[in-house]
């Protein structure tokens, strides 16, 4: 999606909704991740990760045949929703099967067919938007997720997970009704409607409008009844005794600015090349195919470190000077800049993100009791989501109504207003335009892409303050 949401909002004429595509997907994923993980306590791990599997197939099939923007996301969503399940089980399964001495290998494993997943897509999703068409890019994945679904039916244990329904003597209807179901619905209705509400005000709507002010009223206020239920719950879907604890707490939340920043940079650096640099959707993916690359070397180097030396927090602290390191790049960048170097200033936060995020993975494991472990796995999963979906919604936020403004304010003549319109709503539509307006609509796109870096810089500094006094213990050997 990096490299080819700009072409698919284009294509649909609705560029300024193009967070949604991402905005939906995470946020399914995100709410659902939780529940999925103590589903699976009840009916063991293979079930849910293969229904999983069968469901990305299906929605990714959807994103293919949409006919219309809102179809689109709303396919997006119920990808998302099949995602959730995927990567919980990823995760819990691992944590079932390996021991936590070699798990730094194992995590570097993961992080390097995640690497090389993550450059593949980024690079060639653009690339074949501009070959193929944007629908294949979703229709070329449907042959590999089949073959994955046959290969995690006949290799995926099906003795994985506590399996409730069957060793605790209830039944599964029974178990079920264990559920933080009030938490999960509370969790739920808070992220969606403060997405809903900071993605519709200054961008869709006038902040003054009753849809803006109703979502961000709803937020706010299952906010503290989420807090509350979730004080009280036997088998809370969001720990909070977990997420008041040191170190645990600030590698939790660590995790959750840093993702938020990071999404920050990845969702709109390909803007920037493409309104910007006026490239190609293929040139701007490839250009994100670098960082990706240092993003895998990083982590498998990482997980490799950890199981050798036992040392977490020299990893997890470099990584998050190197992610501010990279945000104070790209808050840096000048008019006429070479194209070169600006894909120069996207590396360091990737190199961060690679060294840091292995590590506090084991780390919050290191710290927490064999019985927290899964817990705490979903809960760390749960709130990179969260960070991941508030990063791209909040700079879309910052971008759309940076953009609004330097654009009333930069563009002149008589159909300024026309070309107002025509720019938010196909970035391609720069190409088409004279050259005064194009230099005057391009000045306004650095400008809020600018501003939209700087405001990653205060979520980093965060990460920073998050970072430097964690004490993390020393892995062992067996």
């Amino acid at each position: 999606m990096a490299s080819s949401h700009p072409v698919i909002t284009s294509h649909f004429n609705a560029s300024n909704s193009a967070s949604w595509l991402s905005t939906a997907f995470l946020l399914t994923s995100t709410a659902f991740q939780p529940l999925f993980g103590r589903i699976s306590d009840t009916v063991g791990r293979r079930p849910i990760y293969l229904l999983g599997l069968l469901s990305i197939t299906a929605t990714t099939a959807w994103c293919a045949l949409a006919q219309s923007i809102g179809s689109f996301i709303a396919a997006r969503a119920f990808c998302g929703l099949a995602a959730g399940g995927i990567l919980a089980m990823g995760s819990i399964m691992t944590n079932d099967l390996v021991s936590i001495e070699v798990r730094g290998t194992y995590q570097a494993y993961i992080n390097l067919f995640y690497g090389l997943g993550s450059a593949s897509g980024a690079a060639f999703g653009g690339f074949l938007c501009d070959r193929i068409g944007w629908r294949w890019t979703f229709g070329v994945q449907i042959p590999p997720l089949l073959a994955v679904f046959v290969l995690a039916f006949f290799s995926t244990p099906t003795t994985l997970g506590p399996q409730l329904a069957k060793t605790s003597g209830k039944g599964a209807l029974e178990t079920i009704k264990s559920f933080d179901l009030a938490g999960s619905f509370f969790l739920t209705t808070s992220v969606a409607f403060l997405i809903l509400g900071l993605n519709l005000g200054g961008n869709v709507y006038p902040w003054s409008h009753p849809l803006v002010i109703t979502s961000l009223a709803v937020a706010f206020c299952a906010g503290p009844v989420l807090i509350r239920v979730e004080s009280k719950a036997a088998r809370p879907v969001m720990p909070l005794k977990m997420l008041s604890s040191k170190p645990r707490a600030n590698l939790v939340f660590n995790n959750f600015f840093a993702t938020a920043g990071i999404n920050s940079i990845i969702f709109n650096a390909p803007l920037y090349f493409q309104a910007v640099k006026l490239d190609s959707a293929s040139a701007s993916g490839f250009r994100l195919a670098g960082p990706s690359l240092l993003l895998t070397i990083c982590g498998v180097s990482s997980g490799l470190i950890m199981t050798a030396t036992g040392r977490m927090k020299e990893l997890f602290v470099s990584g998050s000077l190197f992610m501010l390191l990279g945000s104070i790049c790209l808050s840096s960048m000048w008019d006429g800049i070479p194209t070169w170097l600006a894909t120069i200033f996207i590396c360091p936060s990737s190199i961060g993100q690679g060294l840091a995020f292995p590590a506090s993975s084991i780390a919050v494991l290191a710290t927490s009791t064999q019985e927290d472990q899964a817990v705490m796995t979903s809960t760390l999963t749960l709130w990179r989501s969260l960070g991941t979906v508030l990063g791209v919604s909040l700079s879309s936020l910052v971008l759309q109504n940076s953009l609004s403004a330097y654009l009333n304010d930069l563009v002149d003549g008589s159909h300024k207003d026309e070309i107002i319109w025509k720019v938010r709503k196909s970035v391609r539509a720069v190409l088409d335009l004279d050259p005064k307006h194009q230099h005057q609509v391009i000045d306004a796109y650095s400008r809020s892409l600018r501003v939209t870096f700087m405001s990653s810089i205060v979520l980093f500094l965060v990460v920073n303050a998050l970072a430097l006094p964690v004490k993390l213990p020393r892995l062992g050997r067996r």
